[in-house]
């Protein structure tokens, strides 16, 4: 099968199962410039099949497959064909594609006919041979296979230009005779592969076949050869025809119908006269469509009675496996689930945050802190707890290149990572000694404070057990010069917060511990934590449960990570941008201990 197509191979093996073949019909995948594999299911065993990058691979590692089935678009359908055509293992060419011009039609036709090969289309859903191989999508449905009898051979070889007709007259002879042999769609373009008599006179030679049905339409002299050819006598058995279209001769002008050689034109094109030169050559030719049924099924029956066809009894098909997907949806089977996910929901014509869908939330004019609400905490949170977010991923974007997040991107992009891989490197750093203060922070003040220690007892807890207490002291900024960015905050919260005892809490503990040094201040991180309490809190929603939850799982990690992420990917797109070279440390910069 040269350009991979998923849905038509699995229908093509799955017609395998049901007709009980032992090997799969796909031999190989063509998929031009790529090579590998796919998998596929063989009734209820998954395979692996072969994909090659040409047809000449594919051919040299599959000698034995002899049926070329071409789903390139008509762009690219012709080269490919006749790439195949020259193959010597191939002798079948199935074109699915519409629309190739006439004069590539013309020469892959001529190149079919020099090299003694079958082309099938263009424009064809291809053919099928009851009990033993289906092309691409003939035949439709697993359901209307088995109702046409398709998997087990009949007595009946069919021809007709159009797939979807193909797949009505398969019915119709399921119910009149004992189904077809073989079924070929040639496809409607004016100038096909091959032709009915083609196929005819093949259908002639295959002793399995004892009558023939051909369905053919106005336009073209096709159906003339077959009525010259039953007159020499090289078509012997039964045929039974009709040539659709008879309705264009109530129309004052040319009609065009749906296939491009289905075209009224001069009278002899016409579906009443190449009806009328079959009958008169001594085809079995109803007065219309609707008896074309009953007339088939008077030819059978007569074959049946000189015992030229032997009737069997009717082989009970085989359940075809269910594709997973439509026997979930139809309640068939029950799976348990591997993934739980309360994020997103993907499945509908947009995504749902929270079970609001992408548009309310822009609409509404929700921000990114609106959809942190969402998706952190499943809820509609208050516009002040989502500007809070937003404030705090502001604040947090960036704090120069010398912290370890912020180099470790910059060593990674000058040493040639893309964006992506930068930025990740910088992230691994986050942890206790970067980013992560916030969270231990919030676990040491909320503790503290549920535990009801004085300002004074936490903090000379924590300096006997020899620990900083996360979220207090600043390199820089002191008592007389605060950090602005607490100070912001500080502001924020009270204009804002119902609730604020844990920022009060914390400026006690900050109280003591100036007393100690002027740098001991509650810094951007602690006032983040503690806030972050209050936050929750204010919200009046959240259970105790829930809160340390919240903060047990790291929610504040995270908050620093997306705000963070943001300065990352500006170190490495600068980097990048400035061409700044490879990364060494400098030599002076280290103590060699030997």
């Amino acid at each position: 099968m040269f350009n991979y197509k998923e849905a038509p191979v699995q229908r093509m093996l799955d017609f395998d199962y049901l007709c009980k073949r032992n090997t799969p019909s796909v031999a190989a995948v063509v998929t031009p410039g790529s090579e590998g594999t796919t998998k596929a299911f063989f009734g209820t065993k998954e395979i692996v099949i072969r994909m090659f990058p040409s047809t000449v691979a594919a051919a040299e590692a599959h000698p034995n497959a002899d049926i070329f089935i071409n789903f390139a678009s008509f762009r690219s359908a012709f080269a490919s064909s006749m790439q195949a055509l020259s193959i010597s293992t191939i002798r079948v060419v199935v074109i699915i594609a519409e629309g190739m011009p006439e004069n590539e039609a013309r020469q892959l036709l001529k190149a079919a006919r020099d090299a003694n090969k079958v082309v099938i289309g263009p424009a064809t859903v291809g053919g099928i041979q009851a009990g033993g191989f289906r092309i691409g999508n003939t035949a439709g449905t697993m359901d209307n296979i088995v109702a046409c009898k398709l998997y087990r051979p009949g007595s009946v070889g069919f021809v007709s230009k159009s797939g979807g007709l193909s797949n009505e007259m398969y019915n119709v002879l399921a119910r009149t005779t004992n189904g077809i042999y073989e079924g070929i769609a040639i496809g409607g373009d004016a100038f096909p592969g091959s032709n009915f008599l083609d196929h005819i006179l093949r259908y002639e030679q295959i002793p399995e076949i004892k009558m023939i049905v051909v369905l053919g339409e106005l336009g073209g002299w096709e159906e003339y050869r077959i009525a010259e050819a039953l007159k020499d006598k090289r078509i012997t058995k039964p045929l039974c025809a009709w040539v659709s279209g008879t309705v264009a001769s109530m129309f004052p002008t040319e009609v065009q119908f749906g296939h491009a050689g289905a075209k009224s034109g001069a009278s002899s094109e016409s579906a009443v006269a190449k009806n009328q030169a079959l009958k008169e050559a001594g085809a079995h030719v109803p007065n219309s469509f609707n008896d074309f049924g009953e007339i088939i099924s008077q030819v059978y029956q007569k074959l049946v009675e000189k015992h030229i066809i032997n009737p069997q009894p009717e082989l009970i098909a085989p359940e075809p496996p269910a594709d997973f997907k439509v026997a979930i949806k139809s309640g068939k089977v029950r799976k348990a689930t591997t993934i739980v996910s309360s994020i997103c929901d993907d499945r509908g014509e947009e995504p749902t945050y929270n079970n609001l869908p992408i548009s309310e939330i822009i609409s509404k004019g929700m921000g990114i802190g609106d959809v942190l609400g969402l998706l952190w905490f499943k809820r509609v949170l208050p516009r002040y707890a989502t500007k809070f977010f937003e404030t705090c991923l502001v604040m947090v974007a960036d704090h120069g290149p010398c912290v370890s997040g912020a180099h470790n991107t910059i060593v990674a992009a000058r040493a040639g990572k893309d964006i992506i891989s930068s930025v990740a490197s910088g992230l691994l750093t986050i942890g206790p000694r970067f980013g992560g203060a916030i969270d231990d922070s919030a676990r040491c003040f909320k503790d503290a404070f549920t535990r009801n220690l004085s300002p004074e007892d936490f903090v000379e807890t924590m300096k006997g057990q020899g620990k900083y207490i996360p979220g207090i002291g600043h390199r820089i900024k002191n008592r007389d010069n605060p950090d602005q960015r607490v100070v912001l905050l500080k502001k924020y919260a009270e204009d804002n917060f119902s609730v604020r005892k844990y920022l009060q809490y914390a400026l006690a503990v900050e109280q003591y511990t100036l007393t100690k040094a002027p740098n001991l201040i509650l810094n951007v991180d602690g006032c983040i934590a503690v806030l972050f309490l209050d936050m929750l809190y204010s919200c009046g929603d959240f259970t105790e449960a829930q809160i340390q939850e919240i903060i047990d799982i790291g929610y504040l990690n995270g908050l620093f990570a997306i705000g963070r992420s943001i300065g990352l990917v500006g170190h490495a797109l600068d980097q990048k941008r400035m061409k700044q070279p490879m990364y060494r440390h400098p030599w002076e910069d280290v103590l060699y201990d030997m």
